[in-house]
């Protein structure tokens, strides 16, 4: 982060990367962790968009620390919004990590769909399984949406298929006439 003062000044550096400044202002943020430039993951991003500091936690107390994000307005700048940035050939966009005390944790946005944010996403999920029963070995599988609301799913491969099991919410009732 140093470079970027040196880079551009000392002025002009009170308006760059500027991410509470431009969200208190409305100004939507989309990031990416596949510039060419730059090898970074999005866990390393969206750690120095909360504290404001590198992996080895430099500088202490964080660059510029009045710019800091919360980790919701990180995480959404990383997924949900650079989904909508994209435009709206993008459909929807699964965020999904190992988990601690479950199997995996994840997100779904679809903002171009009108859903800012899926609660649980029993769709999402037929793509999840089969990933995460793969890669951890397992055909049984516990799973948590960290959305505000969120939810924990019980899952299973069962090769062509997969079920999915948990407390559901009654949004709709009615009936279909065929």
């Amino acid at each position: 982060m140093p470079w970027a003062e040196a880079r551009v000044g000392k002025d002009r550096i009170l308006g760059a990367y500027a991410w509470r400044t431009m969200l208190d202002h409305h100004i939507p943020l989309a990031f990416g962790s596949d510039f060419p430039v730059e090898d970074v993951g999005p866990l390393l991003g969206i750690y120095a968009a909360v504290t404001r500091q590198d992996a080895a936690g430099n500088p202490p107390g964080g660059w510029y620390p009045a710019q800091r994000m919360t980790l919701d307005e990180a995480i959404a700048a990383f997924t949900r919004d650079a989904a909508t940035a994209e435009g709206d050939d993008t459909r929807g966009v699964i965020a999904t990590a190992r988990g601690k005390r479950h199997d995996f944790v994840s997100r779904f946005f679809a903002p171009s769909m009108g859903v800012p944010e899926d609660p649980v996403t029993g769709s999402a999920h037929c793509t999840l399984i089969p990933y995460w029963a793969k890669r951890l070995g397992k055909t049984r599988l516990t799973a948590r949406q960290v959305s505000v609301r969120g939810g924990e799913l019980y899952c299973e491969d069962r090769g062509e298929r997969v079920t999915i099991a948990g407390r559901a919410v009654q949004y709709l009732e009615g009936m279909i006439e065929v």
